[in-house]
């Protein structure tokens, strides 16, 4: 660490040390919090910085296309939401996707939030830069149905409201034209709410001193002729109201000169112009003081904000080598989310969906890494019964946000997940469904004939399987003509021949996994034109696997222990290290991309790809919903490609989340009787 930044560490140490060891009340901490990052933000200590490459190694990036679909895509559904939604899910809400001329003059002509967000590139291995908009595009609100558009498909996922940004500027408002239209539209009928932005704008986005474009001029004067002037908006029928009052957020209470007179004067003044009693909720962005002492009746979580988590920029392998922003888990910032208390006082939960600003600050992004919607659905059904015990009467949860493309926290669809958030969003207001209970033999199929051996070894197992195939397109009509000749109950899923047999199974592992499955067994042929032993390979790991005797006891062992993980045939666990071949980079990479400790030498790996597993195990690798074109198309390679890699790391997913790997022998308490070098591989060196 050069001596400048050792130092600038050990003085903001000192410092942070000294202001939160003086007693003083919380709204005088964070104003002066807040006036110190305004004028003092160069003594900010830079964050660790992320691995250089070197140049034996290859940059794992996509070369051919921004937008190429990943594990997980999700088309627009149709779906089922309760009649009664156990609670009102409030997305914030951009509008600053129109031009306007103050954009135009500050930043360009037709500069709208499309010009930050088409710009952005990754930084390091595993970014997911541009992210671009999926069946809604690169839309322009000036056009009435855009907003029709976004409030029909909220509609549908479960979405009850926007809280819209509101930009008023002593007196001049900013990117108004969408809510005059909502305004003057009756039939634009989601709910809506307004956040007042009551920040400076400045080049650096992000409402601090410097280089401001327009400024706030906070007084009385300025107070009366804010409320005024939303008035209209509170009074409209569709308005976003709490126990009848409407409501109405600050975005930054602590750069008011006096945030309770503030309130006051609000009060009044629409008690004194017909509007009645209003809701006043902050957002906690910056601030974290009880809203009461300020004269406000509650506040509002704002994630990522307001959170300190440990970056693990480090880790991370720079295709940017000028990258100086910085990483972190954004599971980290769910799971203490979900963990932390209720406050003393009136507070809504709110959820993020991710967040990655690099598209408005160019190779200095704080980027969170690892989201995924299934982490996010986890966080909104907390966040759900937390609003439900905390305001029983109205129950009110944020999302930040539904269309903050520029930061990275965005519902709408996009080109790599398509619906996945919005269809996480519906499935987190739903009561989980009842699980298939069977257990799900997924097979992958090239040669349509060793359906017959694969189907014999099920059969005479006694269980009652379903059956899922996966094949690729041009032997689609082969496999189904040999399904119906066997008689098989079957699904038959039908994918590009990529990735082998792995990238097929990933994409129905990751709908099982949504199902709440919890036994698959693995299979597929083995047959290769280029080696010899895939059949013996295949019978004796179908032996060890499903034999009769073995198979009802593996299925019995997942039901009745959740911490099994997976089971593997006895003698093909092998050591990673003795295996690297033209693997060892891929594994790295996919390792920092699943968000999981690199393998140590002492690791192991399961070989052959057929094993039983609990879907649930596999969710690092599921989560990170790995971009398909990632995946080399098939061309009868024997190691080094993406899906090798991935084979090598089923076991490390599965212990990051807690489960047991083991042989079938150990589980079942038999004599391993197996001897002698592995028959089926060639050690490396």
């Amino acid at each position: 660490m050069p001596s400048s930044h050792f130092a600038k560490r050990l003085l903001f140490t000192a410092l942070r040390t000294g202001f939160r060891l003086t007693p003083m009340p919380a709204t005088t901490r964070d104003r002066l919090r807040q006036r110190f990052l305004d004028r003092h933000a160069d003594l900010l200590p830079p964050g660790p910085r992320g691995q250089a490459g070197s140049g034996s190694q290859v940059e794992h990036r996509l070369r051919t296309s921004a937008d190429a679909r990943a594990i997980g895509f999700a088309p627009h559904r149709a779906g089922n939401l309760p009649a009664s939604l156990p609670a009102t899910v409030v997305a914030f809400y951009l509008p600053q996707f129109h031009p306007i001329p103050e954009n135009d003059a500050w930043w360009g002509a037709g500069f709208t939030e499309w010009h930050n967000v088409t710009r952005a590139l990754p930084q390091f291995e595993g970014h997911a830069q541009p992210r671009l908009p999926g069946e809604l595009g690169f839309y322009d609100l000036r056009q009435p149905d855009v907003m029709r558009q976004q409030m029909t498909l909220a509609r549908e996922y479960g979405l009850g409201a926007f809280c819209s940004y509101f930009y008023w500027f002593a007196g001049k408002t900013l990117l108004e034209q969408p809510l005059q239209q909502w305004l003057a539209d009756p039939t634009l009928d989601l709910p809506l709410c307004l956040c007042w932005a009551n920040e400076n704008w400045s080049r650096r986005w992000d409402g601090r001193a410097d280089d401001v474009l327009i400024g706030q001029r906070h007084d009385h004067a300025d107070d009366h002729a804010f409320i005024a002037h939303v008035a209209r908006y509170l009074t409209d029928p569709r308005y976003l109201r709490v126990d009848g009052k409407p409501l109405l957020l600050v975005y930054r209470p602590g750069l008011l000169p006096d945030a309770k007179a503030t309130a006051a004067r609000w009060r009044e003044w629409c008690r004194g112009n017909g509007i009645g009693e209003i809701q006043l909720a902050y957002v906690q962005s910056f601030d974290r003081v009880d809203p009461r002492t300020i004269g406000f009746d509650a506040a509002v979580e704002f994630p990522p904000n307001n959170t300190t988590l440990d970056p693990i920029t480090a880790r991370q392998r720079l295709l940017n080598p000028d990258y100086h922003g910085d990483v972190h888990d954004w599971r980290e910032l769910a799971r203490q989310s979900m963990a932390q208390a209720d406050p003393p006082y009136p507070r809504y939960p709110a959820v993020n969906p991710g967040w990655d600003n690099e598209p408005r600050r160019s190779g200095r992004g704080r980027v969170f890494a690892h989201a995924s919607p299934r982490g996010y659905r986890d966080w909104l059904r907390h966040a759900v019964a937390t609003a439900r015990r905390r305001f029983p009467a109205q129950p009110l949860v944020f999302v930040n946000a539904w269309n903050e493309w520029a930061e990275g926290a965005v519902l709408e669809p996009d080109r790599r997940l398509g619906h996945a958030w919005l269809e996480a969003t519906r499935n987190a207001l739903q009561a989980e469904a009842t699980p298939d209970a069977r257990p799900c033999a997924v097979i992958h199929i090239w040669y349509p004939e060793l359906l017959d051996e694969l189907v014999a070894a099920l059969r005479a197992s006694n269980i009652d399987w379903r059956i899922v195939i996966t094949t690729a397109h041009e032997r689609e009509q082969a496999v189904r003509e040999r399904a119906g000749q066997l008689g098989l109950d079957a699904e038959i899923d039908v994918f590009e021949n990529r990735g082998r047999d792995i990238l097929p199974f990933l994409h129905v592992a990751n709908r099982l996994l949504d199902e709440g499955v919890t036994t698959v067994l693995k299979l597929h042929g083995k047959r290769s034109t280029h080696r010899q032993d895939g059949e013996a390979w295949r019978r004796e790991l179908l032996d060890k696997l499903l034999a009769p005797e073995r198979a009802s006891r593996i299925a019995a062992a997942f039901r009745d222990d959740a911490g099994l993980g997976l089971v593997h045939a006895e003698g093909h666990l092998q050591v990673q290290k003795d295996y690297w071949g033209g693997n060892q980079d891929n594994i790295e990479y996919l390792t920092r991309c699943l968000g999981i400790p690199p393998p140590a030498e002492s690791d192991s790996f399961i070989a052959g790809s057929m094993l039983w597993l609990r879907p649930a195990a596999l969710r690092p690798l599921l989560d990170a919903h790995l971009v398909v074109a990632g995946f080399e198309a098939e061309s009868g390679q024997l190691d080094g490609t993406l899906a090798h890699a991935v084979e090598r790391v089923l076991c490390l997913a599965a212990r990051s989340s807690g489960f047991v790997t083991t042989s079938a022998t150990t589980l079942l308490g038999l004599k391993d009787t197996t001897s002698g070098p592995y028959p089926y591989a060639t050690r490396s060196g």
